[in-house]
């Protein structure tokens, strides 16, 4: 018989922001399967005789290729297993969690979601910029600054992007030089604030506030490391009110 397999969300950095559900499907699981990021603070809740799996992947280098992380989970679920694989943030935001689950379905290996903040929001939330405002912006999008190599074409339709109230991108800052210039290419003002947010929700939180136009020669913005979430729209002005957290590194 089968075992389960829990896809859960760990949340964005800031281990105090798992779930209830998410940190009970932790102390359930006999196989924990984790990947970057996820807080030493949430591994040390798995049982003392779990097997604990790193399967994380950094720029340029990936422990293992996503078919056999799939493989992985699958094959400790058909041990009668329960496995619980523990991603950062929201399982289906980028996470590839759909493709996991797809293969679960395939193998007919039962399964649940569980949910986890997205640094979509949590990272902006923890600079101190609110995604959405009821006098700047009445919608947020969410894009990723990083398609997958094996598209024959950008999926992002940069043009809808620029429209955008509030733009959120992910796992964009290798390339912030060309969304830059496809943004500005596509409508937006040169002087439409920017955010970075390395490391959001994190203590090692740093935050550069830049314009369009600027950002790309600016020496912070420069100078920080992935991850990082991009927030583009009048919103990052809210910043200069409501930058709560303290202990963030402000940088530019």
């Amino acid at each position: 018989m089968f075992g389960k397999v829990y896809l859960t969300g760990a949340g964005p950095g800031d281990p105090k922001l798992i779930t209830i559900r998410g940190l009970e499907t932790i102390r359930e699981a006999d196989v924990l399967i984790y990947d970057r990021l996820i807080a030493e603070e949430l591994l040390n809740e798995a049982r003392a005789d779990a097997e604990l799996l790193y399967v994380g992947k950094a720029s340029g280098h990936h422990t293992l290729k996503q078919e056999e992380i799939n493989a992985l989970i699958a094959d400790r679920a058909m041990r009668g297993l329960t496995v619980t694989r523990l991603k950062g943030g929201d399982p289906f935001v980028f996470g590839r969690g759909g493709e996991e689950a797809l293969h679960l379905v395939e193998l007919g290996i039962e399964f649940e979601v569980v949910p986890g903040i997205s640094s979509s929001i949590a990272a902006p939330a923890y600079a101190g910029i609110p995604v959405t405002h009821r006098t700047l912006a009445a919608s947020f999008a969410v894009i990723t600054g990083h398609e997958s190599a094996e598209k024959d074409r950008a999926s992002v339709d940069w043009a809808w992007a620029a429209g955008a109230e509030t733009l959120v991108i992910l796992m964009g800052l290798a390339a912030l030089p060309l969304i830059v210039e496809r943004l500005m290419a596509s409508g937006k003002s040169g002087e439409t604030p920017i955010a970075l947010i390395h490391s959001g929700t994190r203590k090692g939180q740093q935050v550069v506030v830049s314009t369009l136009n600027a950002v790309t020669d600016d020496p912070a913005a420069k100078a920080l490391k992935s991850p990082v979430a991009i927030v583009v729209g009048p919103v990052v002005h809210m910043r200069d009110q409501l930058a709560w957290r303290k202990v963030e590194e402000v940088i530019g």
